[in-house]
């Protein structure tokens, strides 16, 4: 992704997707994530085809609901586009671009004056109520650009002209940085922590394999991967997703590379286990009843394990004290995380990735507050015990 300021963009031809599989050789392991951000994409909103609108003289932008956002969390913040645009080159090529476009957009809220009974409950419409302004439409006044274009914003940002952009998958982002804060800095907030957060403590996890004085490490005979998905949000129902065969066929040419047979791989799978993680939600304190009654994971108490009766995650009793053994190794705490019988949960890759693949699958987390909130709240330490547990499951084996 490219860094912050408007027109820096990164050319592209190819996506890469990230996933952790560990195990022995002839075994793996797979530590499965989604991230959902082809790039930033959280539950927000996604721009539409002829994007460019206007209203009683305001320029905007039209959008799409993008999985399910706490709408409010989105109102009076300065916003962003940012995404891929698909280039059409002079020899009919197409090339990828991705681009931000810096602060350009807001979603203002109506007024308490117009809205005396909002206090006593927000209702946003869809569609009415989410289309961002970002400029002025009326002619003469200064500043005002009634032949604004969204997508020549976006080409400018890029670097490209207007009319070779062809296509383009581009969502609407926060621009306020991340940041550490309150009593001796124990808290950190930011966007797409859901699940950029995972994402980071797996990769950070991967790179120290084998480099850590604290583990075992070093083992040659184990494969360990990482891999993380699009539109988890969404179902995982797509070529990117973690139901679609990205995951099996990058396996498939591994083992193919490797000279492994058809046995060996259905031993490999076998020995194997995943990872699957996903953050999941701390007890809210304003809120104590929705959570499980005796079961309160708490920001700053470590990974959480997440456990469902009905299988919407995956983990199982050896999953379970797999990753238990891994909390411990790493000296992390850990615990438990399993949903109030009356607000069911949601579910995660995990149990699709345990059924396409058959290997053994435990689903973990971080604990954070105001999950698929513009921006979302987490202990600062969790991050950091997450990565920690990780690299330990690393070096964990089922033989």
């Amino acid at each position: 992704m490219a860094g912050p300021g408007r027109g820096r963009a990164l050319r592209r031809r190819a996506r890469r997707g990230r996933d952790r599989l560990d195990g022995p050789r002839g075994s793996d392991a797979d530590d499965a994530r989604h991230r959902d951000r082809h790039p930033h994409r959280l539950p927000g909103f996604k721009l539409k085809p002829r994007p460019t609108t206007s209203a009683h003289g305001w320029l905007q932008a039209g959008v799409e609901v993008y999985g399910g956002p706490l709408l409010n969390s989105w109102l009076d913040r300065e916003l962003e586009l940012a995404g891929r645009v698909a280039v059409r080159g002079a020899d009919g090529t197409v090339t990828e671009h991705l681009v931000r476009t810096g602060p350009m957009l807001r979603v203002p809220q109506l007024a308490i004056h117009l809205d005396r009974a909002v206090n006593d409950g927000l209702a946003l419409d869809k569609q009415r109520h989410t289309q961002p302004v970002w400029g002025l439409a009326t002619p003469g006044v200064p500043g005002s650009d009634p032949e604004g274009d969204v997508v020549a914003a976006l080409a400018e940002a890029a670097g490209v002209a207007p009319d070779a952009v062809d296509g383009f998958d581009v969502v609407v982002a926060d621009t306020q940085p991340p940041r550490r804060f309150g009593a001796r800095g124990a808290l950190f907030a930011s966007g797409r922590l859901d699940n950029l957060l995972s994402t980071h403590a797996a990769l950070t996890a991967l790179l120290s394999a084998g480099g850590d004085a604290g583990f075992a490490g070093g083992d040659a005979a184990r494969i360990r991967m990482v891999a993380a998905f699009d539109h988890e949000e969404l179902g995982s129902e797509s070529r990117s997703g973690a139901a679609g065969p990205f995951l099996a066929d990058v396996l498939d040419r591994v083992y193919a590379g490797l000279g492994a047979t058809a046995e060996d791989r259905h031993r490999a799978i076998a020995a194997s286990w995943c990872v699957s993680s996903d953050v999941g939600h701390a007890v809210h304190p304003n809120y104590p009843e929705r959570h499980d009654p005796a079961n309160h994971p708490v920001a700053g108490g470590g990974p959480i394990l997440k456990l469902n009766a009905n299988q919407r995650y995956a983990s199982d009793a050896v999953g379970s004290a797999l990753w238990q053994a891994a909390c411990r190794t790493a000296g992390v705490p850990s615990q438990a995380f399993v949903s109030n019988n009356a607000v069911p949960c949601g579910s995660t890759i995990g149990p699709i990735t345990a059924t396409r693949l058959g290997i053994r699958t435990v689903d973990v987390g971080a604990a954070i507050l105001s999950m698929h909130s513009a921006r979302e709240l987490c202990a600062a330490v969790d991050p950091w015990y997450l990565s920690r547990a990780m690299r330990a499951a690393l070096d964990v084996s089922l033989v």
